[in-house]
């Protein structure tokens, strides 16, 4: 294609002998169609910068604390923009089986990870236990209840107990788990509200709904209650539920691959890790198999 200076050098000078208006006609032709199918046209114009990917996550619900403090961190750190999908687990890995486009997926029990992998969907050598989590009984601060273990869910008096749906949770499954253990599932599963996700049980006792709620000690410590929502809570023994490993892995197919993978090392750095124990998390060694 002709430079802007070839065209200017085949205008004839003044003392061309060609016939003024046919060169000049000629010249302008030129000129013309050369603008025309030229995609720049005597300037050089920079190229719009492509805009960055959006790393997508898709976590339990149980996360939504720690994983929203570790997500501005990491954006702050990297430049990467972040958004979280938030819910249960089980919904969440549905999803991912019917082509969500996720590019990280971080559960609240490794046997969901698992599933995935069988199925082919997470990207080899990704799959990592990051922590553990626990349940609790939780209370609004002004409930005249007071409950200190399990067991005290089966007194009369405790009318609504809300927990995670236990077909698609682990934190619900965990509860199912911690009362059938402690011998009280028959009399307290009539009282049962089941919620969506654990996040969702636990609206349930704060909007006092519900007397009580079994949920995730990471939504219950002081760095993730709502200040308008003070409650308080118990532990529940561990040895009656089974672990809830907290799980992650890069999806089959990530749009952000490179991504996911230096989100999920931040994850299970000492930074992160730092963070995931303010919420509760325990650390479990043993590496995901």
């Amino acid at each position: 294609m002709p430079s802007c200076a070839t065209l200017l050098s085949a205008i004839p000078p003044r003392g061309c002998a060609l016939a003024p208006r046919v060169a000049w006609a000629s010249v302008l032709l030129l000129i013309a169609v050369v603008l025309l199918f030229s995609p720049v046209a005597c300037q050089t114009v920079p190229a719009s910068p492509q805009p960055s990917s959006t790393l997508t996550v898709s976590a339990a619900s149980d996360l939504t604390a720690a994983f929203g403090e570790i997500g501005r961190e990491f954006a702050v750190e990297t430049g990467q923009r972040v958004i979280f999908n938030f819910g249960s687990t089980g919904q969440l890995a549905q999803q991912i089986s019917q082509g969500a486009p996720v590019d990280l997926f971080a559960a609240a029990s490794l046997s969901y990870i698992d599933e995935l992998e069988r199925a082919g969907l997470v990207v080899p050598g990704t799959k990592q236990v990051f922590g553990r989590g626990r349940i609790v009984l939780w209370q609004r601060g002004d409930s005249p209840l007071v409950i200190e273990r399990i067991a005290d869910l089966a007194r009369p008096e405790v009318r609504r107990v809300a927990i995670a749906n236990p077909d698609h949770a682990p934190y619900g499954a965990a509860a199912r788990a911690a009362l059938r253990s402690a011998g009280v599932w028959e009399a307290v599963q009539p009282k049962l509200v089941l919620g969506e996700n654990v996040r969702q049980a636990l609206q349930y006792a704060e909007t006092g709904n519900v007397d009580v709620a079994i949920v995730a000690l990471s939504l219950s410590v002081p760095a993730a209650a709502p200040a308008d929502a003070p409650g308080r809570f118990t532990l529940i023994p561990a040895e009656l539920y089974p672990p809830l490993d907290q799980s992650l892995a890069v999806i089959r197919g990530a749009q952000a691959e490179a991504a996911a993978r230096a989100f999920a090392a931040w994850v299970v750095s000492s930074r992160g890790q730092a963070i995931l124990r303010k919420y509760g998390f325990t650390l479990d060694p043993e590496p995901a198999r």
